[in-house]
């Protein structure tokens, strides 16, 4: 920067001494501090800090960091659009910067695991080419009851015989209800189950589970899962849960225990007296004996 030079006995700023030491015209010199003086004075400058003042408004409001395009919506919001490149400009040219989040190494974990605990789908649709007990099907559903409540059911049904083996209903989602299932399975009908039985399911949270995956090789069970997004892998569960919701009335159900009640009731119905005409016209229950001795069942007259 081109420095003004004082001279002490006529007490002036010589200007063309200076210009001459310099080596640069009076114009240019002029025509330099005519730039440094309109400098703060610039329209856009001026306007650039007006905007800038108001992302450093919204940035600060109620102290919670906000990124470039969270300001942005909300500079909309108050009546005051501007576009993300320039809030983004503005917030890189006065220094404003929002922390970036850093990925959370135990989601990556997480998400590791659970790509690697993606069982193959060892049924391919073939659900009743292998006899009873061997191919398994296993899904949760919603059960809506009283003013907007819900429940879940998780239930077992053989493909082969459309008996169901095992069911719980829970009030939450949580892992344990499904484990449970699994459990009563073995509990009821451990002895009638193959060396190559299989669970079959969707590619929900709960299967991909570890625990679920250790108590199915403790038992001695293949899983097996449906393809992503694919519901026709499990179509006959999710028939059973389509039929089910159909033929029961949650609407007079006050609470969980009338809700079980009704499940229950349904359950053995279900098994016991609802002959099915793709079963030879007997119950689950009936063509899993059928099955397994070759008699028909007799009639009651």
């Amino acid at each position: 920067m081109i420095h003004e030079v004082i001279i002490e006995n006529q007490g002036y700023l010589n200007i063309s001494k200076l210009c001459e030491l310099a080596g640069v015209s009076r114009s240019g010199y002029y025509s330099y501090e005519n730039r440094e003086k309109n400098k703060d004075i610039n329209p856009k400058e001026i306007q650039d800090k007006k905007d800038f003042e108001l992302i450093l408004e919204v940035y600060k409001r109620k102290e919670i960091k906000k990124g470039a395009r969270t300001i942005t919506m909300i500079l909309a919001h108050d009546g005051h659009p501007m576009n993300l490149k320039k809030v983004r400009r503005l917030m890189k040219k006065f220094g404003l910067f929002c922390p970036i989040r850093k990925p959370k190494p135990y989601k990556q974990m997480l998400k590791a695991i659970e790509e690697s605990t993606v069982a193959p789908n060892l049924l391919e649709r073939k659900f009743r080419e292998y006899g009873p007990r061997v191919v398994l099907l296993t899904d949760i559903t919603y059960l809506y009851y009283g003013k907007h409540l819900k429940c879940y059911l998780s239930s077992i049904k053989d493909a082969y015989t459309k008996e169901i083996l095992a069911y719980v209903v829970s009030i939450t989602l949580e892992e344990d209800f499904v484990l449970e299932t699994i459990n009563r399975l073995i509990d009821n009908h451990k002895s009638e189950l193959k060396t190559d039985s299989l669970i079959h399911s969707d590619q929900g949270t709960h299967y991909k589970a570890i625990l679920f995956q250790e108590l199915l090789k403790n038992y001695n069970l293949r899983q097996s899962m449906s393809r992503k997004a694919n519901c026709w892998d499990n179509a006959p569960k999710e028939s059973f849960f389509g039929h089910m919701k159909d033929e029961i009335n949650l609407d007079n159900c006050e609470t969980f225990d009338d809700v079980v009640k009704v499940i229950d009731d349904y359950m053995y119905y279900y098994n016991n007296e609802r002959p099915q005409w793709g079963l030879a016209k007997l119950t689950p229950k009936e063509y899993y004996e059928y099955s397994i001795t070759g008699v028909y069942p007799l009639k009651k007259s």
